[in-house]
């Protein structure tokens, strides 16, 4: 496959959904490979707010410091940056160009693939966990890279909470990873649903807001939503009688699955060990969905 003539993904932003423990961070993580290896700049968002150890996947030794801090800090402890669903108001300063921006806050694999981090709520103590401020950071952020565009790749927080709050609105694309779980197949069909909400104008949850600017604001937000698509990439699986069966119960929910990724246990030592996770198997599903996703770039 070649893909790097059209450039057709430049500037596109890709998120990755799923439940808790499916393996968005290890699909992020082999994505960001591929498309790097089609010649594309690309840059990794970790928008999940609790899981940690994607820089270590991705080959970086140390995370960068979070863009919250960046912004400020949450409005929750006095910071400026608020919650989408509070204040959808877009986050001023949003457009970062990484050959201007300080560089304790990115961080670059050897291979060139570029991580930034949203935040963490580990450490913000009692009464500030909340993460809706990352939510904003992740919904508004754009990024480039010496005056072009990257394919900004997006390991977003497990399950709903990020789509319900608009985050979804701001992607081009999302890949939604299913493992062999129903509460997996579930989310699968809610995102589906959600988006498909979305595209045919169903407006948010603005009934807490008395401001109508702010109504009409989020309102606005999502009429706008530019998401073209959403793509399904099971995970984990352990063999085809597995794969099988989820696909025969995706199919009946409208849901054909992109690609399969196998269970590997190099993957999960790697996790568990704190390596860069390497596993070129992968290969030929992945560069599927690359395909898939640059001829929908060119409609």
């Amino acid at each position: 496959m070649d893909v790097k003539a059209n450039k057709t993904l430049t500037g596109k932003r890709i998120g990755i959904l799923g439940k808790g423990g499916s393996g968005k961070s290890t699909v992020t993580v082999l994505l960001a490979g591929v498309i790097r290896d089609c010649g594309y700049e690309v840059c990794v968002l970790d928008a999940d707010s609790t899981n940690i150890g994607l820089h270590k996947a991705l080959g970086i030794k140390k995370m960068p410091v979070s863009l919250i801090d960046y912004f400020g800090g949450t409005a929750f402890s006095g910071g400026s940056v608020t919650c989408p669903v509070d204040d959808p108001t877009p986050l001023p300063g949003a457009k970062i160009y990484l050959n201007k921006l300080p560089n304790k806050y990115y961080a670059q694999s050897k291979e060139g693939i570029f991580l930034l981090t949203a935040g963490k709520i580990g450490d913000k103590g009692p009464g500030a966990g909340c993460d809706g401020p990352i939510s904003k950071i992740t919904r508004d952020l754009r990024i480039s890279w010496n005056g072009g565009n990257t394919i900004t790749l997006i390991d977003l927080k497990a399950g709903l909470e990020d789509p319900a709050r608009g985050v979804i609105t701001s992607l081009d694309w999302i890949i939604t990873v299913v493992d062999g779980n129903s509460a997996s197949i579930q989310i699968a069909v809610d995102i589906k649903n959600m988006v498909e909400q979305i595209k045919s104008g169903k407006l948010p949850a603005t009934r807490h807001l008395d401001n109508p600017k702010l109504i009409k604001m989020a309102n606005e937000i999502f009429l706008n939503a530019k998401i073209r698509d959403v793509m399904v990439l099971l995970n984990r699986i352990k063999d085809k009688e597995i794969e099988n069966y989820i696909k025969e119960k995706l199919l009946k929910n409208g849901i054909e699955p992109i690609g399969t990724i196998y269970d590997d246990a190099s993957i999960a030592l790697s996790w568990l060990k704190g390596e860069q996770i390497k596993y070129d198997k992968t290969n030929i599903d992945l560069e599927r969905l690359i395909k898939k996703l640059d001829e929908s770039g060119q409609n």
